[in-house]
């Protein structure tokens, strides 16, 4: 069956007339419309995170009893001229279906009150072309000859144990939009604004029926921003404390992330002999991401010598010198879109000098420092606490301050945060900076519960040119990360078995360079 769909909820094909040669004659039309062998679709079983992400859903329901909830997956993002970037649904749409890097661009969720007690689930996608249909053929963004097969409208309920209809249906969802309707506006704004637009006919038809003195336009700024901000707010922290599924999933990215390390300081001799060395350890790295994964769960960060003081650095296109410390932030993502996010700083000739071995150890004393006081009940911030104890009272020791630890430490001063501005912690999960919009009293100021998973990162970063510190320090960037789980007794580091110690990273590159 040909393929219809609503105009105004699928974005045309971008134009290549001025280059194009695809056929259009009657003839060829007719030709490659016929001599198909017949489909037959086989239902896959539900995968294994469905009766999750139902669960996942249920909860979200309970939060909004009698509220229509749309959240759509996203759409293709150009990235130059009529090229897009690989598509990456959006993380609550992933976390609330169950579909990870086979999601397909334009797909929309819809809970849609349940006539008597909580939501129906519906998922709307733009089900395949028919091989009738000149999409099949012609059309760059969905057609069969240019991607491959699609999955059927029935395989895809199979697969997600949800209900799904075409996409053409959600114009109906669109005309029943109502002011008590959410939508998570940043997955996909043009499809937003047609959401908008359905409140605002709503308020004006409701104005014009009542006589009400409010305009169709205050009532469309109240219903607007701030219960869409309680959306997307509810949806991030929907994802604070993970299930067993997710915790499985995590421990598989850390997995292949511990492979990708291995991988890089195998290559290490190649790469420290190239003038742009640190490309070829993002390479090595995103070579182990797509082979094991999805790709990697955001930019590798490879940074050698100084540029390990650069705390986001991606351009990776400085030398791997011996003698220098090169700092590797990378993670694993896996086809479920969980990602890992390690970080270890390794010598390159294999052996620490006493003043990078000095840095790293006391990395490594804030993160172990960290790490202790990660149980239930606990407090998000204190994990940092415990961690900036240690580099005030380190750097303070060394001269750097021009106060003490004790002194540093206060409200009003901070100076130990010259050398590592960034915090310790932050959530992970479905995102690489998970959770990002839930609230402060239930993220920083919030208790830990068993089933949180996040990083702890403690870093000391002495700039090249910095004046405040002794000369031998200088250029000197150490970061050391792990992954953590909050368990029911106290925490489980989900990457101790990357090697951690000086003395344990310098017999891993041994042992990988014998």
């Amino acid at each position: 069956m040909a393929d219809t769909t609503a105009p105004a909820l699928i974005p045309a094909a971008r134009s290549n007339e001025n280059r194009s040669t695809t056929p259009r004659s009657t003839g060829f039309k007719a030709f490659i419309a016929s001599g198909w062998a017949e489909r037959t679709d086989v239902l896959p079983p539900a995968r294994e995170q469905a009766p999750f992400a139902a669960a996942r859903r249920a909860r979200l329901s309970a939060q909004y009893p009698g509220q229509r909830l749309i959240i759509p997956a996203g759409r293709l993002k150009q990235r130059s001229n009529d090229t897009d970037y690989a598509f990456r649904a959006h993380s609550a749409f992933a976390h609330l279906t169950g579909w990870g890097s086979d999601s397909e661009p334009g797909a929309v969720l819809v809970l849609e009150p349940a006539a008597a007690v909580g939501h129906d689930a519906t998922l709307y996608f733009r089900e395949r072309a028919g091989r009738d249909s000149d999409e099949f053929y012609a059309n760059p963004d969905i057609g069969e000859f240019w991607i491959g097969p699609r999955p059927s409208v029935a395989q895809v309920a199979s697969d997600l144990a949800v209900a799904v209809r075409g996409i053409a249906d959600l114009a109906a969802v669109l005309k029943a939009v109502d002011s008590e309707t959410l939508v998570l506006r940043e997955a996909d704004p043009t499809f937003t604004e047609q959401v908008d637009e359905a409140r605002l006919r709503f308020a004006a038809e409701r104005v014009l029926s009542s006589n009400a003195t409010d305009s169709p336009f205050s009532i469309e700024i109240n219903a607007e921003h701030e219960p869409d901000a309680g959306l997307a707010r509810d949806l991030s922290e929907l994802r604070l404390v993970k299930d067993a599924w997710e915790i499985a999933q995590m421990r598989l990215a850390v997995a292949a992330t511990a492979r990708g390390f291995d991988d890089v300081i195998a290559d290490l001799p190649r790469s420290s002999q190239h003038a742009r060395g640190e490309r070829l350890v993002e390479g090595v790295f995103n070579t182990r991401a797509r082979s094991d994964g999805n790709t990697v769960g955001y930019d590798t960060i490879a940074a050698s010598g100084p540029h390990a003081c650069i705390l986001h650095w991606t351009r990776n296109d400085g030398v791997v010198a011996a003698g220098d410390l090169i700092l590797i932030d990378a993670g694993v993502e896996l086809d479920s879109y969980y990602t890992a996010d390690i970080t270890r700083t390794l010598p390159v000739n294999g052996v620490y000098s006493d003043v990078q071995r000095q840095v790293y150890e006391t990395v490594r004393e804030a993160a172990d420092a960290a790490l202790a006081v990660v149980r239930p009940g606990a407090i998000f911030r204190d994990v940092h606490a415990a961690a900036m104890q240690v580099i005030a009272r380190r750097t303070a020791e060394w001269g750097m301050l021009p106060v003490t630890a004790e002194e540093a430490l206060l409200p009003d001063n901070g100076q130990h945060r010259r050398y590592m501005v960034h915090g310790t912690s932050h959530h992970l999960g479905i995102d690489v900076h998970d959770c990002a919009q839930a609230r402060r009293d239930m993220y920083m100021d919030g208790v830990l519960e068993p089933g949180m998973v996040f990083t702890i990162e403690p870093g000391l970063y002495f700039q090249p040119d910095d004046l405040t510190v002794p000369a031998e320090f200088r250029g000197i960037g150490v970061r050391i990360e792990d992954d953590i789980l909050v368990t029911a007794t106290g925490a489980e580091n989900l990457s101790a078995a990357i090697p951690r110690t000086a003395n344990e990273v310098e017999a891993w590159i041994a042992a990988k360079h014998s």
